[in-house]
């Protein structure tokens, strides 16, 4: 979860371990405090952030 921190300050209210095209990652939604809220989604196996999205 620290590397979803890293790209997107603020807090995390969700996180969520899935499978995604043969791939686990973690999904995570990080509200920051300015209200917007993102989700990060990070490659389990690497630790690489895969997408970063403004909900």
């Amino acid at each position: 979860m620290m590397v979803a921190l890293q790209q997107v300050p603020g807090h995390v209210v969700k996180a969520e371990l899935e499978y995604d095209q043969g791939t686990v990652i973690y999904e995570i939604e990080i509200r920051t405090h300015d209200g917007q809220k993102y989700e990060v989604k990070v490659d389990a196996n690497t630790g690489n952030v895969l997408r970063v999205k403004l909900d």
